[in-house]
């Protein structure tokens, strides 16, 4: 299994075990060694791993953020570049020649998105030249949602509420309910977040979350926060970079 990360953690887990004891016999008034039942906790070791998406995961997932795009337009939510354009027109909050390449930018991301789209729903047998197409626009959308950060880290508070951000909290979600594993001992690797589609790992990630489960409120935190540091990064992170963000989380840097 290709992974984006790993990280081990240690889980309390109560169980019940024989332990030889030293009692004082009444009778004899001797001492004797003998053998009782006694809840005990221990540590147990557990491995979760981020697993590398395939092509065809890459593919749901971008669907997913389109279908969310969509339904928060719908619902009236502005876009980034929606209101990137009106501060542009009216002034504001954005300085213009900021409020311009964001519209630029925006502009390149959703046609990338949009040839993407198309040619992965293609029907038919996909050639070695749709394969390196598409190949080459997941790199130029990376490439294009480097770039937006770079310039919306200044204006965060003002994105933090349009339908891209909803979009992109969406398509995070979806990647950490099908890509986290975990490993018990010797045992093979299983999805964490069980259920056969989206919909019933979500409904399963959120029983998790109201019945306190251990094992979920251990690592619930450090799977987004590294699922998000992946998707934005796109690429070119090394496994001391995420070694890095895990100092970081465990010292309260993050």
């Amino acid at each position: 299994m290709k992974e984006i990360y790993s990280f081990s953690v240690e889980l309390e887990k109560k169980t019940t075990k024989k332990v030889k004891k030293t009692v004082l016999n009444k009778e004899t008034k001797k001492e004797e060694t003998v053998e009782v039942e006694e809840e005990v906790t221990e540590e147990e070791p557990i491995r979760v791993i981020l697993k590398e998406p395939n092509r065809r995961q890459i593919e749901e997932a971008d669907m997913e953020y389109s279908i969310e795009m969509s339904q928060c337009v719908k619902r009236g939510i502005l876009t980034k570049a929606m209101l990137a354009k009106k501060y542009s027109d009216s002034g504001g909050l954005l300085a213009e020649e900021d409020a311009k390449s964001l519209n630029s930018k925006y502009g390149e991301l959703a046609q990338f998105q949009t040839d993407f789209t198309k040619l992965s729903t293609k029907t038919g047998k996909k050639t070695k030249g749709d394969e390196e197409k598409s190949k080459g626009l997941i790199n130029k959308i990376a490439e294009s949602r480097r770039e937006i950060i770079d310039i919306e880290t200044s204006y965060a508070s003002l994105f933090n509420h349009t339908a891209d951000v909803k979009a992109q909290n969406r398509v995070i979600m979806w990647y950490v309910l099908n890509l986290t594993y975990i490993v018990r001992g010797e045992e093979d690797p299983e999805l964490f977040f069980e259920g056969e589609t989206f919909e019933q790992k979500e409904s399963y990630y959120y029983d998790l979350d109201e019945k306190n489960d251990p094992l979920y409120s251990l690592i619930q935190s450090k799977i987004a926060t590294f699922m998000s540091y992946w998707y934005f990064a796109s690429s070119g992170l090394s496994k001391e970079d995420f070694d890095q963000l895990n100092t970081d989380i465990e010292e309260g840097n993050v």
